[in-house]
């Protein structure tokens, strides 16, 4: 609804995407504060927490998805809007680790020990017990736990009003490259039914559901792997801190592979590269050197697949418009699918660790865990996540637009501005004659 509704706004001295940037920023800094903050009431915590949630997720998709669709507004060269994609992937990463390292440092000062507790594992009301022992928790150390998570969020909440106001001042939408209004009105569901029809648009986004939750699998459960499984409780931050900052410095790599060699090929490449590291991190002895090898294999592979399905994306885009060249505005719904399935694949990937977890007993804040947890985590972090990828891998391989495919399209796309330009000046002198 929000790519819908940013197709249909209307130009502005800030652009068309801008405004929506620059309205849902403030507001989804208060409500993922408050997403923190723990009001003193006995009942409705669950709906406060419900109700902020959501408003944070709805005011993130109002930044996220102009934000992402700026890319097509900023040039119309294909080798441009690849370099702008690179480079706003790179940052993307980044921020993740500098989020991930702030509020590590702040909440891991707080000292919240596991407990110990190996009667209740295998006992039917095991979780009863473990939540009953968790509410016996010092009351101070709960206090500061709650600090240190606000305070957490009133740093990256700045850091979000930063990068924000970096965005506003520093990039600016060329209304040329601008064909997010369309010349004639269409509805919400004409406008959905076009995009949804267009087949290489279909089989990329599949690859990209199944690649990201491949991924999201990997990356939500990698700290309890490396705490329980592997029995390295105090180095998961750092092994995590090596995924993401391996991703940052290899997606320039990935973005020189693809100019040489294609995107199709650099998916193949990149995404695949995670396999045999996956499959070695489960079937080799707890080796600490091993999972950080295989740590920064995993980010070279979360490079790929965080950069490549978004510089492809715009090759659709350009394809679309060669299929229907009456048909413009509908850019912005082909970046909000993109979001959505991306909220929706870390949704998934929560639900299913969740309940797995949950199944195979695992026992919140224990110093240790069943066996069957240990396999859970093992068929999480391996199993699962190698499945996905080669499912993604045979979805991108139905995937239609290579090179080829694709250098012919910016042929045509020019040969069609070119002729746009030429009807226009002819209409334009033949009304000078008139005069």
């Amino acid at each position: 609804m929000v790519g819908f509704f940013i197709s249909k706004t209307s130009w502005t001295r800030f652009g068309r995407l801008m405004p929506w940037i620059m309205f849902s920023t403030p507001f989804a800094i208060i409500s993922y504060f408050l997403i923190w903050f723990v009001p003193d009431i006995s009942k409705g915590q669950v709906m406060w927490y419900l109700v902020f949630y959501c408003a944070f997720q709805t005011l993130v998709t109002c930044f996220h998805v102009p934000y992402s669709a700026l890319t097509m507004f900023i040039s119309r060269e294909q080798s441009e809007r690849d370099s702008a994609t690179a480079y706003r992937m790179t940052v993307e990463v980044l921020g993740t680790v500098l989020g991930t390292a702030i509020q590590g440092q702040i909440v891991g000062k707080v000292d919240t020990p596991c407990i110990g507790s190996p009667f209740f594992f295998g006992l039917p009301n095991s979780s009863v017990a473990m939540e009953e022992l968790n509410t016996t928790h010092d009351t101070a150390s709960l206090t500061d736990t709650r600090n240190a998570y606000m305070i957490a969020a009133g740093v990256i909440g700045g850091l979000y009003i930063l990068c924000a106001l970096i965005l506003l001042l520093g990039v600016r939408e060329r209304r040329e490259s601008s064909e997010l209004q369309s010349d004639e009105p269409v509805s919400f569901f004409q406008g959905l039914k076009l995009v949804m029809n267009h087949g290489p648009y279909i089989r990329l986004i599949a690859g990209f559901l199944f690649t990201s939750l491949a991924f999201m699998l990997l990356e939500g459960n990698f700290a309890l792997f490396c705490t329980y499984t592997l029995g390295f409780r105090n180095e998961f931050q750092n092994i995590l801190l090596a995924i993401m900052l391996s991703a940052t410095l290899t997606i320039p790599f990935w973005q020189w592979f693809l100019t040489h060699f294609g995107k199709k090929t650099a998916v193949y490449v990149g995404i695949s590269s995670a396999i045999p590291f996956l499959i070695m991190v489960v079937v080799l002895d707890s080796n600490l050197f091993v999972t950080y090898v295989v740590a920064v294999a995993a980010g070279i592979s979360v490079a790929a697949a965080f950069l490549l399905p978004w510089s492809m994306l715009p090759d659709v885009i350009d394809d679309f418009k060669l299929q229907h060249p009456s048909s413009h505005g509908h850019e912005a719904i082909f970046f909000s699918f993109y979001v959505f399935f991306t909220k929706f694949t870390a949704g998934v990937s929560l639900g299913i660790s969740t309940l797995s977890l949950d199944f195979a007993g695992y026992q919140t804040r224990g110093c240790s865990q069943p066996g069957q947890v240990n396999f859970t985590l093992k068929m999480l972090v391996s199993a699962v996540p190698v499945g996905l990828i080669l499912l993604s891998l045979l979805l991108f391989k139905l995937y239609p637009i290579d090179e080829e495919k694709r250098k012919k399209n910016k042929k045509a796309l020019q040969d069609l501005r070119e002729e746009s330009n030429s009807s226009s000046e002819s209409d334009n002198t033949e009304l000078a004659s008139i005069v």
